[in-house]
């Protein structure tokens, strides 16, 4: 089966947007700040992958400064995981990145989401800390040198 992948330098018309926050409401639960939030982010990049004319997967990120990326949001419809969808997803975002000129790429995850760190550390990425969020939830900080 093949997807194509394409890029969003800033925030979709609102046909595709609207289908980016269906699947983030699927994933997620709740979507209601995610638009309002985007238009805060600094170089805001989404990566959707697509098959015809459905957003199957999406990964949001955005600038944190000069050298460095963070990678906000990401999910992929239920229905394509086991496609590889989200491993191309992450993929086309580490090589996007790095042919911008962007050294790293930051994320953020839970010890709950299991499958999503270990393709994290399986897509290069490395543990560099944890922290307590607001909510008093851990999270784990990731990083992936994004070298040449």
């Amino acid at each position: 089966m093949s997807f194509n992948y394409i890029y969003f330098n800033s925030i979709p018309n609102i046909g595709i947007l609207e289908r980016v926050i269906k699947l983030h409401r699927k994933n997620f639960g709740d979507s209601k700040s995610l638009i309002k939030q985007m238009k805060y982010k600094s170089e805001l990049l989404i990566n959707l992958a697509m098959k015809d004319e459905k957003v199957i997967g999406y990964k949001i990120c955005y600038e944190l400064d000069d050298d460095k990326f963070y990678s906000w949001f990401g999910g992929v419809d239920g229905n394509f995981l086991k496609y590889g969808v989200t491993s191309k997803l992450t993929e086309e975002q580490s090589r996007y990145l790095k042919n911008n000129g962007f050294k790293i790429v930051q994320t953020k995850t839970k010890n709950k989401w299991r499958d999503m760190l270990i393709l994290n550390i399986k897509s290069g990425f490395d543990g560099i800390g944890t922290y307590t969020n607001e909510r008093g939830g851990p999270k784990i900080i990731l990083e992936k040198k994004l070298l040449n």
